[in-house]
């Protein structure tokens, strides 16, 4: 039987996140950590990743996703696969197939948030990686907007009896920010406001939610291509995430902020 080549430090490389996971053969393994014994670079990425693994498991927060989120996620791999998903009441097991529970995989494995180790509680990372998620699941055909309209007068109303408060919609034209709709969302475990902006071809959302929590200044943080800003002021919570150029999005930040109601 003709023995396997060992591996190289270019065939190591993809292969340090699946050793982590326990995801590799036994054969491949031992291949792998043959080569560990000669290469001092290869074992320092190892130990590298696989402490940042665990910073990464402890510092999230974990928590079972709500039936919304389910349903979305679901009718959107189906969207995507070409199948016409059917409404039917709520059922107190969500079901899928092994492709769909593949790609939900897949979906929460590049685009929720991932954030460096910081000295944030359970709860705001919990709230980051909602709203990081909340934004790319609007992505998605069919998710991003409930109400579509370019006038404020139009999308603020829409929100009166929806939401527990009306969120900010200012008009953001003459700073190069267009206002393209608003939509209801579910971020961090309770429904959220989400009016959303647009510049070029870059989206930008806004949720809002009450909060009984005193004002908070601004702080801004980025993660996997998307950055996030958040305050609170006037009982309201504010997130706005985007995959906007960090200076843009601070400028339309401020803009927004110079608008009544929402500092």
């Amino acid at each position: 039987m003709m023995m396997r080549r060992d591996i190289s430090c270019a065939d190591f490389a993809p292969l340090a996140m699946r050793m982590i996971d326990g995801e590799v053969a036994v054969d491949e393994r031992a291949r792998a950590e043959r080569h560990l014994i000669s290469c001092d670079d290869c074992r320092a990425e190892l130990a590298s990743q696989t402490e940042l693994s665990r910073l990464v498991k402890n510092g999230l927060a974990q928590y079972s996703a709500p039936d919304v989120l389910k349903a979305k996620i679901h009718s959107a791999l189906l969207e995507a696969s070409g199948e016409t998903a059917v409404r039917s009441k709520p059922r107190r097991a969500f079901r899928t197939s092994p492709l769909v529970a593949a790609g939900v995989a897949l979906v929460v494995a590049t685009n929720v948030v991932t954030f460096s180790v910081t000295r944030a509680t359970r709860g705001e990372v919990a709230t980051m990686d909602g709203v990081l998620a909340s934004h790319v699941r609007s992505l998605l055909p069919g998710h991003l907007l409930d109400v579509t309209s370019t006038a404020q007068h139009n999308v603020k109303p829409w929100f009166n009896g929806r939401t527990a408060m009306s969120p900010p919609v200012p008009s953001l034209e003459a700073k190069d920010f267009h206002l393209v709709g608003g939509r209801l969302d579910y971020v961090a475990q309770h429904p959220a406001a989400a009016v959303v902006y647009s510049r070029r071809l870059h989206m930008i959302n806004v949720f809002a939610w009450a909060s009984s929590e005193g004002d908070a200044s601004e702080s801004t943080r980025s993660s996997r291509g998307y950055h996030l800003v958040t305050w609170r002021g006037n009982g309201i919570e504010f997130w706005v995430v985007s995959d906007l150029n960090l200076a843009e999005l601070h400028a339309f930040t401020q803009a927004y902020r110079g608008a009544d109601g929402a500092r």
